[in-house]
């Protein structure tokens, strides 16, 4: 079983990576937006904020990636919709193939298309100053924390992408999340907010995601932040799993 699970999924990855080997406009309009408020918050507002940092685009980097992460899910929910749309899941039903191998197969492409979008914008942050002490190690455990953050994101796709009544409807789920970011630690330190907006910032998972990032990238002691990422990523990741795949049975059944 498992054996036929890895193979349907294998070759349903491979048809959804050659669609986004003949569009790679979407992996580009997903970087597009990130390296746009990199630009604009380094040159235009960069030197208005004070972070405590001698480099406004280290400290900005991380809140980036989590928004390019969260731009690039909704391509996941489109994908995912027009599947269904195009009666796609109804012929995989008439094969023999494991059935969860179809939401995977989206999964494991959206964390393809988003870690190609990270290591654009990476490089981009590179040619504006962004520099790091980080060893193999620090880039390792940025990785694993950005997998983890992408894979529980996307999960969360998986659920407007079946149930939405429209390609619109589908995508702008991710709206909220991509604003998520300007509430936390990404721009700005939470100690120059209002009290209730640092509330909320202190107590929300971008924050923590986001400060474990930065001091994995200076080679600062890793306090209780990553621990903190790391239960927010998994709580997620697996409260929205059970809702995905609850939710898909309902639409094959």
């Amino acid at each position: 079983m498992n054996k036929h699970f890895l193979g349907d999924t294998a070759v349903l990855l491979g048809r959804s990576l050659r669609h986004i080997a003949r569009s790679p406009d979407t992996i580009i309009t997903t970087a597009v937006m990130p390296i746009a408020f990199m630009l604009l918050f380094v040159y235009v507002f960069g030197g208005a904020i004070e972070t405590g940092t001698d480099s406004y685009v280290n400290y900005l980097l991380p809140g980036i990636l989590i928004i390019t992460i969260a731009s690039g899910i909704s391509y996941t929910a489109f994908r995912l919709f027009m599947d269904m749309q195009g009666g796609i899941f109804e012929r995989f039903q008439s094969m023999p193939i494991a059935r969860s191998s179809v939401l995977w197969a989206h999964v494991l492409t959206s964390l393809v298309a988003n870690l190609i979008s990270i290591v654009v914008v990476i490089g981009v942050a590179l040619i504006m100053g962004f520099r790091t002490g980080a060893g193999v190690e620090g880039w390792l455990a940025v990785a694993g924390i950005l997998v983890l953050f992408t894979t529980a994101l996307t999960w969360i796709a998986v659920i407007p992408g079946l149930t939405a009544k429209s390609a619109d409807g589908a995508g702008a789920f991710s709206y909220p999340l991509i604003f998520l970011p300007f509430v936390s630690s990404a721009f700005v330190p939470t100690q120059s907010m209002p009290g209730p907006v640092r509330a909320f910032a202190e107590h929300q998972p971008v924050t923590s995601i986001v400060n474990a990032i930065r001091d994995l990238f200076a080679r600062q002691p890793i306090g209780s932040d990553i621990w903190i990422a790391l239960a927010w990523c998994a709580g997620i990741l697996v409260l929205a799993y059970l809702f995905a795949t609850a939710t898909y049975r309902r639409r094959v059944s």
